[in-house]
């Protein structure tokens, strides 16, 4: 199994950088587009009904090339708006530039550390794994924070380092689909499904919070297992801890900082700021009520139109928007009553901190959203996806056991192409199209997408925190090797991604539950 995980690991390092690959594919993209529409001249019939939006007046979906004087001039003028209309962007710097206050504050690490010190040794495992899923709030804090605070905590109760590291890191990555509350990442894949989705709808949108029901009971489902694998497995595997092969400075036992009095007095503020929030968006859902003509009314962020808080309701179409202002009020009043922060300028300083991280993915973005603008131009998605979609129907394949295919397809994927955002900009056009089409709405389609990519995501060397884990775990263990790291979350991979699965089927399909508010499991093309 070592030299399998080893070989894939290999095949993973041969693939280019995520920037040049979507650069790459961007320009195979127009290459194809040349290829099938301007010399092969591919067409297929257009499964909408007539009159729908966006469907021809000869009910055909042809390709178009790129590679004509066009097709060049579309994308020299697009360039610019291809990359600022595209839906992800907009959300998470708006999402992060909130998430940054909180961090600066120091709020985040403070909440994290309260959970994992605040437990007994009994419930520790717990705790830890518990406390990396909700750290995917904020999605580099469980990296960055609580996989070496789990090590320092282990070893304190004379338990292995790594087991601790192994169990944060798990909770954290491979539960990074699990959830609580709505993370950044939400919005985030929520713009990329809409995007594929509306190669197919064009008036189709998914919101931020399409999969919480589901995730709020996989936030259970990956505490409960992984602190089972950790217990059972892991642990008894790693058996006593050899603190020679250690760092050092990793070894005081009075590493763990507890939480200080400021601290407890900021997380009591916060928690009240939190309390506040809460209420401002029921203010939000209630009953339409008038107060007075210079105060918006009840149920302001309802449906206008239906009156409905689920569908098309402004209050899960800009979700990103109570992102942006529960961490910038909490965050802030963490950090006034901590002594963190003082005025408006820690804020912006806060601000200004977290936008400044994203320059990596600003730069991926760009290409990204030339791809997928390139593939949206030349009718290959919907092309692909229609022809797709017949043969699942040709050959009886439309029933819910496709997406076990589809899952193990996300994983595979995962193990070349560690981004999660990434990976889905690629992969939504084709397959978010396709399964609608044979009747499966994209939340649902998203929600499977995200079981394959983050059971998967603690197990590949191209995850882009893997190199901070490993350097993380190679203080206790100088002889660490990237495959003793695979061979230890391996046992979480594959318990993660069998349970959730099973999981996925049993509230989806067998129970009929929705995997979020508002979010049907089943798609019907507009008139039938």
């Amino acid at each position: 199994m070592t030299r399998f995980l080893d070989g894939v690991e290999w095949l993973g390092n041969l693939l280019p950088h995520p920037v040049t690959l979507f650069a790459i594919l961007a320009g195979l993209m127009i290459l194809a587009s040349g290829l099938f529409g301007g010399v092969m001249e591919v067409a297929v019939e257009d499964p909408r009904p007539e009159g729908a939006s966006g469907r021809a007046a000869d009910g055909m979906i042809r390709a178009v090339s790129l590679m004509n004087e066009d097709g060049f001039r579309r994308i020299f003028t697009s360039l610019t708006t291809n990359f600022t209309s595209f839906a992800p962007l907009g959300v998470v710097l708006v999402a992060m530039l909130g998430v940054g206050v909180a961090e600066k504050s120091g709020l985040l690490s403070a909440a994290v550390r309260s959970i994992v010190l605040g437990a007994n040794r009994h419930t520790v495992t717990v705790a830890v794994v518990f406390a990396g899923v909700l750290s995917n709030t904020a999605s580099e804090m469980g990296y960055v924070v609580l996989v070496p605070l789990a090590g320092a905590v282990f070893y304190a109760l004379g338990r292995h380092p790594l087991a601790g590291m192994a169990a944060a890191f798990a909770g954290t990555s491979g539960g990074y689909s699990a959830n609580l509350l709505i993370g950044t990442i939400d919005p985030l894949l929520a713009g990329i499904t809409t995007e594929a989705a509306q190669l197919i709808d064009p008036g189709y949108v998914v919101s931020a919070p399409a999969n919480w029901y589901f995730m709020v009971i996989s936030t259970f489902m990956i505490t409960v297992v992984g602190s089972l694998v950790t217990i059972f497995i892991v642990e008894p595997k790693l058996g006593k801890y050899d603190s020679s092969r250690a760092d050092p400075a990793v070894l005081d036992k009075n590493m763990m900082q507890p939480v200080s009095g400021a601290e407890k007095k900021g997380l009591v503020w916060a928690g009240i700021a939190t309390l506040a929030v809460f209420a401002a968006m029921a203010w939000t859902l209630m009953p339409q009520i008038d107060l007075a003509g210079w105060l918006p009314g009840w149920g302001a962020l309802r449906n206008p139109e239906t009156g409905s808080i689920f569908q098309q309701a402004p209050f899960f179409t800009g979700f990103v928007t109570w992102i942006f202002l529960f961490f910038l009020i909490v965050g802030f009043a963490y950090g006034r009553a901590a002594g963190t922060m003082k005025n408006d300028r820690d804020v912006i300083d806060g601000m200004a901190s977290a936008i400044s991280t994203l320059g990596l993915y600003i730069v991926l973005v760009f290409f990204a959203a030339q791809f997928v603008a390139f593939f949206g131009w030349s009718n290959l998605g919907a092309i692909t996806a229609v022809t797709g979609a017949q043969f699942l129907t040709d050959t009886g394949m439309t029933g819910p056991a496709i997406f076990i295919g589809f899952i193990l397809m996300c994983c595979f994927v995962n193990l070349m192409l560690g981004s999660a955002s990434a990976q889905w900009a690629v992969t939504a056009p084709i397959f978010v199209p396709m399964l609608m089409l044979v009747g499966y709405s994209p939340e649902v389609i998203q929600a499977a997408y995200r079981i394959g990519d983050s059971s998967t995501n603690i197990i590949t060397p191209m995850m882009s925190y893997f190199g901070l884990i490993l350097a993380w775990m190679t203080r206790y263990d100088k002889n660490l090797g990237i495959g003793t790291v695979i061979a230890m979350m391996l046992p979480y991979s594959v318990a993660f991604l069998v349970i959730w699965v099973a999981l996925f089927f049993l509230w989806t399909f067998a129970l009929g539950m929705p995997v979020g508010p508002g979010s049907p499991t089943f798609y019907e093309m507009p008139g039938g």
